[in-house]
């Protein structure tokens, strides 16, 4: 039968297919989206053999009529006219004569044989020689809003694959015996199965092979940087692009949910045992789920009045709907967990009252505590910590007032401090609330962004400024207290520093100002003291970080556990998960073999 994972050729109009004796090319051309198709003679008289991975199908332009199941006595290359069936070989599923074409793969001539019997579905071609042609695919480009057009909405900037694309790009993958591109995943997704279930158009198979690992595919393939992770150890991408794992598990994700084929998992008996879940964030939702999956009652708690932690407030909805965070919260629901809101815990409960009803709590509140320089001028009117900017225009919708309550923060000329996904996406949401001028200001150079290439890409796509090896000393303010310009210094790279990036230097006496009336400072996020000062006795590291025991992420207070960015620190969506699933199995191995005293 035909190997699913060849399914590429039927997309590819650029391989050329040569005659075997006198290695003319055929004349190949795309028929329509599932098969090639080239010229050749048979019975005297041209026909378009057409050449699906199926090979259901002659379409034949002559008057030679051909019936189901009959086979083709002989068929000859219209340019030596000499026959291109090979009488050595036979097919492997019906035993019937089989044509011989010539594929070009790098250089090399690779024989392509295909069965002469109507309705056939063999082809013979060896493991390697696909993997060869397989590398002359090019990596597919995902469909996008046009960047003169998206400056003024807040939809989602990419489209996503269309199942056409998704087939093409899962034909990419080698299918590896030892996948590096898993050990690149913080959740250990079978990355080579899931897009193997794509090439085989099973969408929705895929989409369940990724819950296994990760409950969260929609959103972890659109925000999460798989070019530092899964795609970077991708072994295709030493010799070419590598394959896009992060668009293909957003496009099974998007068809499971579109196609309605979402299904809850079934939940294992009641344990009896009960589990708090601080914050709503991508770490909580993951120990939620995978706890109630494991037959816990699990209680989530979040201190704004909607759930999704930095999915909601953080991330703009033109790089991530809200409408995919809430059917994500909606789903958690469904399994049986129960959502929280306006709960600030430290403030009006603590956890050692948590712990006086649960049996174990997890903390995943994030890092939501802004940083700022300490420099002049930081007190003055419309200079944001980014914290405050994206909360206002994404959780309470301010760039849909007065639809909503609340005003939304507007410049003219706006200054974004840090080189981040954060300082993307505020610099981003500054130039489509009618902003003429939107500047980053980062002090390294080009090199040490550490935003993700495509979140740069597409920001100087949209006409944003980046003002690099820069740093604000000091924020002019106007006689009403409002801000009106930046002092800025110029720097340059001297020796590496903890992170193993060059340390910024200044330059003496290179102050010059840039003019702006607003500016957002995006340079990181600290941990939020007010859960501390309630639980005292939870240990804390240097940088005031949770912290925990690497192996199952529990804290010094027994029965505690916490991951994500109030351990870390600001990372990835996925990171988060990572840590939640750490915590979430090493909750259960405990409190299945440890009967807690009250």
């Amino acid at each position: 039968m035909l190997e699913q994972d060849v399914r590429y050729l039927k997309y590819k109009t650029y391989l050329s297919f040569y005659c075997p004796h006198c290695k003319n090319t055929f004349n190949v051309e795309r028929k329509h989206e599932k098969s090639l198709i080239f010229n050749a003679i048979y019975k005297k008289e041209d026909i378009v053999l057409k050449l699906s991975p199926f090979l259901d199908v002659f379409d034949i332009k002559a008057s030679v009529p051909i019936k189901d199941g009959e086979i083709l006595d002989d068929l000859l290359c219209p340019s030596c006219k000499k026959s291109i069936v090979n009488h050595k070989v036979k097919c492997k599923e019906c035993g019937s004569k089989v044509g011989e074409t010539i594929i070009s793969a790098y250089a090399k001539l690779i024989p392509f044989y295909f069965c002469l019997k109507h309705g056939c579905e063999w082809h013979g071609i060896s493991k390697e020689d696909e993997k060869k042609i397989k590398l002359k695919i090019p990596r597919q480009a995902m469909p996008e809003q046009d960047q003169k057009l998206r400056v003024d909405n807040f939809q989602e900037v990419p489209f996503g694959y269309t199942s056409e694309l998704a087939l093409l790009e899962a034909g990419r993958c080698l299918q590896c015996k030892n996948p590096k591109c898993v050990e690149g995943c913080p959740v250990n997704i079978d990355i080579p199965s899931f897009i193997a279930l794509i090439a085989e158009e099973k969408f929705n198979e895929a989409a369940k092979k990724i819950k296994e690992r990760n409950i969260l595919p929609a959103l972890c393939g659109r925000v999460c940087p798989q070019e530092s992770q899964c795609e970077a150890k991708c072994i295709l991408g030493i010799r070419d692009e590598p394959v896009s794992i992060g668009r293909l598990e957003r496009f099974a994700a998007d068809y499971e949910r579109k196609m309605d084929m979402v299904e809850v998992p079934v939940i294992k008996n009641d344990t009896g045992k009960k589990i708090a879940v601080i914050g709503s964030g991508p770490g909580g939702l993951t120990v939620a789920a995978d706890m109630r999956q494991l037959g816990y009652s699990v209680t989530v708690y979040e201190a704004l009045h909607e759930a999704g932690g930095v999915l909601t407030y953080g991330i703009p909805e033109f790089r991530l709907p809200k409408s995919i965070v809430q059917f994500e919260i909606d789903y958690l629901k469904k399994m049986g967990c129960r959502v929280e809101l306006n709960h600030i815990i430290g403030n009006i409960i603590t956890i050692d009252e948590l712990l006086e009803h649960f049996d174990a709590v997890y903390i995943g509140v994030g890092a939501g505590l802004p940083w700022f320089m300490g420099i002049e001028g930081e007190n003055l009117g419309n200079v944001f910590s980014a914290n405050e900017y994206l909360t206002r225009m994404n959780l309470m919708k301010a760039y849909r007032f007065p639809e909503y309550d609340t005003p939304m923060p507007k410049g003219n000329k706006v200054a974004v401090i840090g080189g981040g996904n954060v300082a993307m996406d505020c610099a981003r949401t500054a130039i489509r609330t009618g902003a003429t001028e939107v500047t980053i200001v980062y002090r390294r150079s080009r090199h040490e962004l550490p935003a993700r290439a495509e979140e740069v890409h597409h920001a100087e796509e949209e006409g944003i400024k980046f003002k690099l090896l820069t740093s604000p000393v000091k924020y002019i303010g106007t006689d009403f207290n409002t801000i009106k310009a930046m002092e800025c210094i110029k720097m340059e790279l001297g020796e590496p520093d903890a992170s193993g990036r060059r340390r910024p230097v200044p330059i003496k006496d290179s102050n010059f100002t840039l003019e702006c009336d607003m500016a957002i400072v995006a340079i990181g996020n600290g941990p939020n003291p007010i859960i501390f000062q309630s639980s005292p006795d939870i240990k804390r590291n240097k940088r005031g970080y949770i912290d925990v025991n690497e192996k199952t992420n529990e804290t010094s207070k027994e029965f505690v556990y916490a991951g994500g960015d109030i351990v870390t620190g600001s990372a990835t969506v996925i990171l988060a998960m990572g840590a939640g699933r750490i915590a979430a199995n090493a909750m259960h191995k405990k409190l299945s073999s440890i009967k807690k005293k009250k």
